[in-house]
């Protein structure tokens, strides 16, 4: 598998990507989007930017974005420090 593939459903990101990125492992990434931990913004381009999606994955205080072509071919990809995002409330401590 690429790091992003197209689907029917729009795009797939591959666990390893976001493991590396955000430094944990791949089961605590599927973790993390699961219970909201880990947040995704997808956008589709307009107008000069037709044909490419960015999206951008949030984690604590970092982010990854993506931008894509419309087959999933990777495009770019950049990390950036962001302010923390408010946290789900999980009854979890």
């Amino acid at each position: 598998m690429s790091d992003v593939t197209r689907n029917a459903d729009g795009f797939e990101v591959d666990a390893r990507l976001l493991s590396a990125t955000f430094g944990l492992t791949e089961r605590e990434i599927k973790a993390r989007m699961r219970d909201g931990r880990i947040t995704t913004l997808s956008e589709k381009g307009e107008g000069e930017d037709e044909g490419r999606w960015r999206m951008t994955f949030y984690h604590g205080t970092q982010a990854l974005r993506l931008t894509v072509d419309k087959d999933g071919n990777l495009l770019s990809r950049s990390t950036f420090p962001v302010a923390a995002r408010a946290q789900p409330a999980s009854g979890k401590e």
